[in-house]
């Protein structure tokens, strides 16, 4: 049996038998990882709040060798999404990150960038601001996991948009110059383009700073939305929870 001490948020949970929980937590050190929470319905000592998705936690826990699941033994709280006002809207938000998290990271896989952009979102994601941190972890996870196309040029030939709209299409990979757009494509605005370069090269602080209304680069959430879809080959929940909550 081998112990851990790790930071981690917790992503979902899962009830079996009468009062344990299965806990899906995505820890910095260690990746991707599942327990097995006993007794936490009952135990507030070792767990209380601590089990809400998107907490940030300290965890304690014990893992053998070659078993799927390990042992959850005690979560202390850093932040919980608790400690502030939830509405709808934020709670899609939360929601969105999880799913996101849930469906693309790999177990027992560090991703150190990709904890700190969760830190970092979760930090300014309140209910008076909910778009920016969505825009800005759509596009730096789509970025993380590999999936972000080159947002200079038509993929088709090439061409600089150079100050032109581009075109993204939700069954094709890259953006299109309007020549080569495919059939039902979507526009991608110029100003969308600049903003998305700019979340490549800003901290979230920086842009958190900006007015954000739920209009702002809606055509790039969706862009990045569906790239993430395509790429885990499903259609994500939240995403169209916030996709109802931006028209």
């Amino acid at each position: 049996m081998i112990a851990h001490q790790v930071e981690a948020i917790v992503l979902r949970t899962w009830p079996i038998h009468e009062a344990d929980q299965i806990v899906s937590l995505f820890t910095r050190d260690y990746g991707k990882i599942k327990g097995v929470a006993k007794s936490a319905a009952r135990s507030r000592r070792r767990f209380g709040g601590a089990l809400e998705p998107m907490t940030h936690v300290r965890a304690s826990y014990a893992e053998k060798p070659r078993q799927e699941l390990v042992r959850l033994d005690s979560f202390d709280i850093v932040t919980s999404p608790l400690s502030q006002a939830v509405d709808y809207g934020r709670a899609s938000a939360l929601a969105f990150y999880a799913e996101v998290l849930e469906e693309t990271l790999p177990d027992h896989d560090p991703q150190d960038a990709v904890f700190r952009l969760l830190v970092a979102v979760l930090a300014h994601t309140r209910i008076e601001s909910i778009w920016m941190p969505i825009t800005y972890f759509t596009i730096w996870t789509t970025r993380l996991m590999g999936w972000l196309p080159d947002l200079t040029a038509c993929v088709h030939c090439g061409t600089p948009f150079a100050g032109s709209s581009a075109w993204y299409h939700q069954q094709n990979d890259g953006l299109f110059c309007q020549a080569h757009r495919p059939p039902g494509s979507s526009m991608l605005s110029v100003e969308s383009q600049s903003l998305a370069h700019r979340i490549l090269r800003s901290p979230v602080p920086v842009l958190a700073a900006e007015p954000w209304p739920r209009t702002r680069a809606a055509d790039l959430r969706r862009f990045g939305m569906q790239a993430l879809e395509r790429h885990i080959d499903r259609r994500l929940k939240s995403a169209t929870a916030l996709h109802r909550l931006s028209q």
